[in-house]
């Protein structure tokens, strides 16, 4: 049974702040889509635990404002690797990501455990950073959260023609003036802002998922960019919000998990139903046509006899 808390405006405001977080990830998870670039989402979302924590470390008191600051250098600066190791060695793009996500994720973990060895360090809350605990968040978090992914998305809206050109036509965008330094550095900027925001909530193992999963499932729907963006965002903001509310039901249950695995939900009904590319919509359409292959030759006996 729901507890009555569940009603109050702290927890409104909760629920309210994983919704637009979901939507905030689902325009930007679609941007990353379309620059296959999608596992820098889960590079960069593990990168951000060294600075959440050297935040804490920093004050030895949990300052939401102070932890966000220290995990956008630090996934910034495992952006600026991830660019390094590809410009500068023989190594693959995923295989820069897939290091610079072992090598942030275990110094977050190492600091994580000498954090909790601080005064007090058992009692910040650094744990809930890794799978998400919407139910530690305070007034202050929750506003956080809410004024920045309405930035992001008013800004992912009101650029949208931008972001069109750039993501499908940069030679044509450089044409018309667009730099392309600056545009990926904003969208560098939004997808870090993006995550570190929803790690609390989501976690940084988990915020990846919420990134990839809507705009992937919204891309079984339709061909076009406005209308997937559109879904991705009403995927993620879904998810985030039925998530956040099943996670009240239990007693310290984590909200990162049950928003993953709502997002996964919507992705299964895609994978299965979407009309685009859908299993069981091809599945229709292969069937229709072998029936009709397999009437084609008989039609014409009976047009030849008809002679």
């Amino acid at each position: 049974m729901i507890d009555i808390g569940f009603l109050s405006y702290n927890a409104q405001s909760v629920l309210f702040s994983t919704f637009l977080l979901g939507v905030a990830a689902g325009i930007i998870g679609c941007f990353a889509y379309w620059k296959r670039q999608s596992l820098m989402s889960d590079a960069l979302s593990h990168a951000a635990l060294p600075g959440v924590v050297l935040g804490f470390m920093m004050v030895g008191e949990k300052n939401l404002l102070l932890m966000i600051l220290g995990a956008s250098i630090t996934a910034l600066l495992g952006a600026l690797f991830i660019h390094w190791i590809r410009s500068y060695s023989r190594v693959k793009e995923d295989a820069a990501m897939g290091i610079v996500l072992s090598v942030f994720f275990g110094l977050g973990m190492m600091l994580v455990t000498l954090a909790n060895r601080m005064p007090g360090g058992n009692q910040s809350g650094l744990d809930s950073f890794i799978f998400g605990q919407a139910a530690s968040m305070v007034s202050k978090d929750v506003w956080t959260m809410l004024i920045v992914a309405i930035l992001i998305i008013a800004i992912s809206l009101l650029t949208f023609k931008e972001w069109k050109l750039f993501l499908f036509d940069p030679s044509f965008a450089k044409g018309l003036g667009f730099s392309t330094k600056i545009m990926n550095s904003i969208y560098l900027i939004m997808l870090v802002t993006v995550i570190v925001i929803g790690i609390q909530a989501v976690g940084v193992i988990l915020m990846a998922a919420l990134l990839i999963i809507p705009s992937v499932s919204a891309r079984y729907w339709t061909e076009s960019f406005k209308v997937m963006v559109i879904l991705s965002a009403s995927f993620g903001g879904g998810a985030g919000l039925i998530g956040t509310f099943i996670s009240t039901w239990g007693n310290g249950w984590p909200t990162g998990p049950f928003i993953v695995i709502t997002a996964s939900s919507f992705f299964l009904l895609s994978l299965f139903f979407g009309v685009k590319k859908g299993l069981v919509p091809l599945y229709i359409q292969q069937y229709l046509q072998r029936k009709n292959s397999e009437k084609t030759p008989f039609a014409e006996i009976v047009g030849k006899g008809g002679e």
